[in-house]
Protein backbone atom coordinates (compact mmCIF):
# COMPACT_ATOMS: atom_id res chain seq x y z
CA UNK A 1 0.00 0.00 0.00
CA UNK A 2 1.37 3.04 -1.19
CA UNK A 3 0.02 5.66 1.30
CA UNK A 4 2.47 8.24 1.28
CA UNK A 5 0.62 10.93 2.99
CA UNK A 6 0.22 9.56 6.00
CA UNK A 7 0.93 11.37 9.60
CA UNK A 8 -0.23 11.64 13.07
CA UNK A 9 -1.39 14.45 15.16
CA UNK A 10 -0.22 16.24 18.32
CA UNK A 11 -2.30 17.58 20.75
CA UNK A 12 -5.39 16.96 22.93
CA UNK A 13 -8.36 17.40 20.84
CA UNK A 14 -11.81 17.70 21.65
CA UNK A 15 -13.81 15.27 19.89
CA UNK A 16 -17.00 16.64 19.24
CA UNK A 17 -16.48 20.34 18.34
CA UNK A 18 -18.62 22.22 16.42
CA UNK A 19 -18.06 22.25 12.74
CA UNK A 20 -19.24 26.29 13.00
CA UNK A 21 -16.52 26.53 16.10
CA UNK A 22 -14.88 30.01 15.26
CA UNK A 23 -11.26 28.73 15.79
CA UNK A 24 -11.98 26.92 12.57
CA UNK A 25 -14.23 29.29 10.21
CA UNK A 26 -11.88 32.27 11.13
CA UNK A 27 -8.97 31.03 9.02
CA UNK A 28 -11.70 32.00 6.24
CA UNK A 29 -10.37 28.83 4.40
CA UNK A 30 -12.85 26.29 2.41
CA UNK A 31 -14.17 24.27 4.64
CA UNK A 32 -15.73 21.37 2.42
CA UNK A 33 -19.90 20.29 3.22
CA UNK A 34 -20.36 17.79 6.27
CA UNK A 35 -20.63 13.99 5.76
CA UNK A 36 -24.12 12.61 5.85
CA UNK A 37 -23.52 9.39 7.66
CA UNK A 38 -26.87 8.47 6.55
CA UNK A 39 -25.81 8.10 3.47
CA UNK A 40 -24.27 4.56 2.56
CA UNK A 41 -21.87 6.46 0.11
CA UNK A 42 -20.01 7.77 2.71
CA UNK A 43 -18.97 4.40 4.20
CA UNK A 44 -16.86 1.46 2.71
CA UNK A 45 -18.54 -1.55 4.57
CA UNK A 46 -17.77 -5.08 4.05
CA UNK A 47 -19.82 -7.75 5.57
CA UNK A 48 -17.76 -11.46 5.87
CA UNK A 49 -19.28 -12.74 8.69
CA UNK A 50 -22.31 -15.16 7.38
CA UNK A 51 -22.06 -17.12 10.86
CA UNK A 52 -22.59 -14.20 12.66
CA UNK A 53 -20.11 -14.99 15.60
CA UNK A 54 -17.36 -12.34 14.68
CA UNK A 55 -17.08 -8.40 15.54
CA UNK A 56 -18.18 -5.05 14.22
CA UNK A 57 -15.01 -3.55 13.30
CA UNK A 58 -14.86 0.61 12.71
CA UNK A 59 -11.76 1.39 10.86
CA UNK A 60 -10.53 5.14 11.06
CA UNK A 61 -8.35 5.96 7.87
CA UNK A 62 -4.76 7.74 7.95
CA UNK A 63 -3.97 11.23 6.43
CA UNK A 64 -4.26 10.98 2.51
CA UNK A 65 -4.65 15.16 1.68
CA UNK A 66 -2.30 18.19 1.60
CA UNK A 67 -3.33 21.50 1.38
CA UNK A 68 -5.82 21.86 -1.70
CA UNK A 69 -6.98 25.39 -3.43
CA UNK A 70 -10.50 24.99 -4.80
CA UNK A 71 -11.38 26.55 -8.57
CA UNK A 72 -11.60 30.31 -6.70
CA UNK A 73 -8.12 30.30 -5.39
CA UNK A 74 -9.25 29.61 -1.76
CA UNK A 75 -7.15 26.81 0.12
CA UNK A 76 -8.73 23.96 2.14
CA UNK A 77 -6.69 22.34 4.77
CA UNK A 78 -9.69 19.34 4.89
CA UNK A 79 -10.44 16.29 2.69
CA UNK A 80 -13.60 16.94 0.71
CA UNK A 81 -15.59 13.55 1.10
CA UNK A 82 -17.24 14.61 -1.64
CA UNK A 83 -14.53 14.76 -4.13
CA UNK A 84 -13.90 11.92 -6.24
CA UNK A 85 -9.95 11.92 -6.12
CA UNK A 86 -9.90 12.15 -2.11
CA UNK A 87 -12.33 9.65 -1.86
CA UNK A 88 -10.61 7.76 -4.01
CA UNK A 89 -7.17 8.27 -1.81
CA UNK A 90 -9.34 7.29 1.47
CA UNK A 91 -10.89 4.23 0.03
CA UNK A 92 -7.21 2.98 -1.21
CA UNK A 93 -6.63 2.57 2.07
CA UNK A 94 -9.91 1.54 3.90
CA UNK A 95 -10.19 -1.57 1.04
CA UNK A 96 -6.52 -2.63 1.71
CA UNK A 97 -7.57 -2.63 5.36
CA UNK A 98 -10.74 -4.31 5.02
CA UNK A 99 -8.57 -6.98 2.95
CA UNK A 100 -7.50 -8.18 6.14
CA UNK A 101 -10.06 -7.13 9.01
CA UNK A 102 -13.15 -7.73 7.28
CA UNK A 103 -13.02 -11.69 6.89
CA UNK A 104 -15.15 -12.73 9.80
CA UNK A 105 -16.00 -9.63 10.80
CA UNK A 106 -18.29 -6.73 9.31
CA UNK A 107 -15.76 -3.61 8.83
CA UNK A 108 -17.05 -0.24 8.79
CA UNK A 109 -14.78 2.93 7.68
CA UNK A 110 -16.20 6.56 7.11
CA UNK A 111 -14.90 8.96 4.84
CA UNK A 112 -14.22 12.43 6.96
CA UNK A 113 -12.95 15.81 6.19
CA UNK A 114 -9.51 14.64 7.67
CA UNK A 115 -6.80 17.55 8.40
CA UNK A 116 -4.16 17.64 5.21
CA UNK A 117 -0.30 16.97 6.28
CA UNK A 118 0.46 20.47 5.95
CA UNK A 119 -1.07 21.32 9.68
CA UNK A 120 1.84 18.66 11.21
CA UNK A 121 4.40 19.68 9.21
CA UNK A 122 3.73 22.69 10.69
CA UNK A 123 4.48 21.04 14.08
CA UNK A 124 2.68 24.02 15.59
CA UNK A 125 0.52 22.67 18.60
CA UNK A 126 -2.05 25.35 18.38
CA UNK A 127 -2.10 24.69 13.93
CA UNK A 128 -3.04 21.70 14.63
CA UNK A 129 -5.12 21.51 16.99
CA UNK A 130 -7.38 24.46 15.59
CA UNK A 131 -7.67 22.65 12.66
CA UNK A 132 -7.99 19.09 14.14
CA UNK A 133 -11.48 19.71 15.56
CA UNK A 134 -13.35 19.65 12.44
CA UNK A 135 -11.83 16.02 11.55
CA UNK A 136 -12.83 14.68 14.95
CA UNK A 137 -16.50 16.11 15.08
CA UNK A 138 -16.90 13.79 11.99
CA UNK A 139 -15.63 10.63 12.92
CA UNK A 140 -17.50 11.03 16.61
CA UNK A 141 -20.88 12.11 14.39
CA UNK A 142 -19.89 8.96 12.18
CA UNK A 143 -19.28 6.67 15.22
CA UNK A 144 -22.59 7.85 16.70
CA UNK A 145 -23.99 6.23 13.91
CA UNK A 146 -22.50 3.55 13.19
CA UNK A 147 -23.24 2.55 17.32
CA UNK A 148 -26.88 3.72 16.38
CA UNK A 149 -27.25 0.99 13.81
CA UNK A 150 -25.26 -1.85 14.90
CA UNK A 151 -25.96 -4.53 17.37
CA UNK A 152 -24.93 -4.52 20.93
CA UNK A 153 -24.65 -8.15 21.46
CA UNK A 154 -21.60 -8.13 19.30
CA UNK A 155 -18.45 -7.12 20.09
CA UNK A 156 -16.79 -3.65 18.97
CA UNK A 157 -13.75 -3.78 17.42
CA UNK A 158 -12.30 0.08 16.95
CA UNK A 159 -8.79 0.78 14.70
CA UNK A 160 -7.44 3.71 12.97
CA UNK A 161 -3.93 4.13 11.80
CA UNK A 162 -1.74 7.72 12.28
CA UNK A 163 -4.55 10.68 12.28
CA UNK A 164 -6.79 7.59 12.55
CA UNK A 165 -5.27 6.52 15.79
CA UNK A 166 -5.33 10.32 16.97
CA UNK A 167 -8.90 9.47 16.63
CA UNK A 168 -9.18 5.89 18.31
CA UNK A 169 -7.99 7.80 21.30
CA UNK A 170 -10.74 10.84 21.09
CA UNK A 171 -13.23 7.95 20.56
CA UNK A 172 -12.68 6.20 23.72
CA UNK A 173 -13.15 9.74 25.41
CA UNK A 174 -16.15 10.12 23.82
CA UNK A 175 -18.09 7.13 24.31
CA UNK A 176 -20.44 6.06 27.29
CA UNK A 177 -19.64 3.57 29.34
CA UNK A 178 -22.56 1.40 28.02
CA UNK A 179 -20.28 1.69 24.81
CA UNK A 180 -16.87 0.75 26.42
CA UNK A 181 -18.92 -2.48 27.73
CA UNK A 182 -19.12 -3.85 24.32
CA UNK A 183 -15.71 -3.28 23.34
CA UNK A 184 -13.35 -6.09 22.62
CA UNK A 185 -10.23 -3.41 21.92
CA UNK A 186 -8.84 -0.42 20.23
CA UNK A 187 -6.17 -0.38 18.35
CA UNK A 188 -3.79 2.79 18.18
CA UNK A 189 -1.70 2.24 15.01
CA UNK A 190 0.98 4.78 14.35
CA UNK A 191 -0.25 7.65 16.89
CA UNK A 192 0.58 7.84 20.77
CA UNK A 193 -1.16 7.25 24.15
CA UNK A 194 -0.32 9.19 26.78
CA UNK A 195 -0.25 9.00 30.19
CA UNK A 196 -2.50 12.18 30.41
CA UNK A 197 -5.22 10.46 27.64
CA UNK A 198 -4.85 8.04 30.81
CA UNK A 199 -5.61 9.57 33.33
CA UNK A 200 -8.86 11.50 31.27
CA UNK A 201 -10.43 8.42 30.45
CA UNK A 202 -10.99 5.37 32.46
CA UNK A 203 -11.82 3.62 28.77
CA UNK A 204 -8.19 3.91 28.29
CA UNK A 205 -6.57 0.86 29.53
CA UNK A 206 -3.20 -0.75 27.90
CA UNK A 207 -3.25 -4.26 27.35
CA UNK A 208 -1.24 -6.52 29.00
CA UNK A 209 -0.91 -9.61 26.42
CA UNK A 210 -2.78 -11.17 23.51
CA UNK A 211 -6.31 -11.86 25.38
CA UNK A 212 -7.75 -9.13 27.54
CA UNK A 213 -10.23 -7.60 26.42
CA UNK A 214 -12.02 -3.47 27.01
CA UNK A 215 -8.08 -2.99 26.08
CA UNK A 216 -6.19 -0.13 23.88
CA UNK A 217 -3.46 -1.60 21.55
CA UNK A 218 -0.67 1.24 20.94
CA UNK A 219 2.64 0.43 18.65
CA UNK A 220 4.77 2.67 17.05
CA UNK A 221 7.58 1.49 15.29
CA UNK A 222 11.58 2.53 14.79
CA UNK A 223 14.66 1.20 13.25
CA UNK A 224 16.04 2.94 15.73
CA UNK A 225 14.83 5.21 18.72
CA UNK A 226 17.37 7.76 17.67
CA UNK A 227 15.05 8.84 14.83
CA UNK A 228 11.67 8.80 17.34
CA UNK A 229 9.34 11.30 16.35
CA UNK A 230 7.91 13.15 19.36
CA UNK A 231 5.08 14.73 16.98
CA UNK A 232 3.76 10.97 16.48
CA UNK A 233 5.28 8.66 18.79
CA UNK A 234 6.59 10.15 22.08
CA UNK A 235 3.75 7.25 23.58
CA UNK A 236 3.56 5.88 27.04
CA UNK A 237 1.90 2.63 26.37
CA UNK A 238 3.32 -0.03 23.65
CA UNK A 239 2.77 -3.67 22.88
CA UNK A 240 4.61 -6.11 20.43
CA UNK A 241 1.35 -6.84 17.72
CA UNK A 242 3.84 -10.45 17.16
CA UNK A 243 4.23 -11.44 20.47
CA UNK A 244 2.11 -9.80 22.25
CA UNK A 245 4.18 -8.74 25.04
CA UNK A 246 5.34 -5.68 26.48
CA UNK A 247 8.65 -6.20 28.11
CA UNK A 248 11.80 -6.34 25.57
CA UNK A 249 11.52 -10.19 24.77
CA UNK A 250 11.96 -10.33 20.83
CA UNK A 251 9.67 -11.79 18.11
CA UNK A 252 10.45 -12.90 14.42
CA UNK A 253 8.08 -11.87 11.83
CA UNK A 254 8.05 -13.44 8.11
CA UNK A 255 11.06 -15.36 9.48
CA UNK A 256 13.79 -12.27 9.07
CA UNK A 257 12.42 -9.61 10.70
CA UNK A 258 12.78 -8.95 14.46
CA UNK A 259 10.64 -6.62 16.51
CA UNK A 260 11.68 -5.74 20.04
CA UNK A 261 9.89 -3.42 22.47
CA UNK A 262 11.99 -0.50 24.14
CA UNK A 263 10.83 -0.29 27.67
CA UNK A 264 11.91 2.77 28.26
CA UNK A 265 10.65 4.46 25.02
CA UNK A 266 7.43 2.38 24.73
CA UNK A 267 8.41 2.02 20.81
CA UNK A 268 8.72 -1.08 18.46
CA UNK A 269 12.29 -1.27 17.20
CA UNK A 270 12.42 -3.68 13.92
CA UNK A 271 15.94 -4.98 12.49
CA UNK A 272 15.93 -6.67 9.21
CA UNK A 273 13.50 -4.55 7.56
CA UNK A 274 14.28 -1.59 5.54
CA UNK A 275 10.94 0.07 4.74
CA UNK A 276 12.75 1.24 1.72
CA UNK A 277 9.16 1.15 -0.25
CA UNK A 278 8.27 4.28 1.68
CA UNK A 279 10.27 7.13 0.87
CA UNK A 280 11.04 10.05 3.24
CA UNK A 281 8.35 12.82 3.21
CA UNK A 282 9.34 15.93 3.88
CA UNK A 283 11.88 15.23 6.86
CA UNK A 284 9.04 13.89 8.88
CA UNK A 285 8.10 10.09 8.55
CA UNK A 286 10.06 7.40 7.15
CA UNK A 287 12.87 8.96 8.14
CA UNK A 288 14.23 6.04 10.67
CA UNK A 289 10.85 5.03 11.14
CA UNK A 290 8.28 2.89 8.77
CA UNK A 291 5.19 5.02 10.24
CA UNK A 292 3.64 4.13 6.58
CA UNK A 293 3.67 0.63 6.91
CA UNK A 294 2.29 0.18 10.27
CA UNK A 295 -1.16 -1.45 9.51
CA UNK A 296 0.53 -3.55 6.92
CA UNK A 297 3.72 -4.74 8.12
CA UNK A 298 1.78 -6.50 11.11
CA UNK A 299 -1.31 -7.46 9.49
CA UNK A 300 -1.60 -10.93 9.73
CA UNK A 301 -1.40 -10.74 13.29
CA UNK A 302 -3.76 -7.94 13.59
CA UNK A 303 -6.07 -9.95 11.72
CA UNK A 304 -5.40 -12.90 14.19
CA UNK A 305 -5.57 -11.17 17.33
CA UNK A 306 -9.24 -9.19 16.67
CA UNK A 307 -10.56 -12.71 16.36
CA UNK A 308 -9.09 -13.51 19.62
CA UNK A 309 -10.13 -10.75 21.45
CA UNK A 310 -13.90 -10.85 20.14
CA UNK A 311 -14.09 -14.70 21.24
CA UNK A 312 -13.11 -13.67 24.89
CA UNK A 313 -14.97 -11.04 24.29
CA UNK A 314 -18.23 -13.11 23.93
CA UNK A 315 -17.14 -15.64 26.59
CA UNK A 316 -17.36 -12.81 29.30
CA UNK A 317 -20.86 -11.94 28.23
Amino acid sequence: MAAILVISAICVITCCSSEDNPAVTAEQTFVPKAPDYRDPTMWVTQDDDAGGTGADVFYVVSTWEEDWTTADGTVSHYADVWNPAHREHMATEMRGVAAYMSPGNRFFAPYYRHTTIDAWVTQNADTIQRRTRLAMADVCAAFDHFQQQRDPARPLIIVGFSQGGMAVVELLKHISDETYSQLAAAYVLGYKVTEADMAECSHIRPAQGETDTGVTICYNTVKDVKYIKPIIATSDICINPVNWRTDATPATLHDTITVTVSPEFHILVVTGYSGSEYPPYKDLINVGDIHSREPWLYSECLAKNIAVRAAEWRKKQ
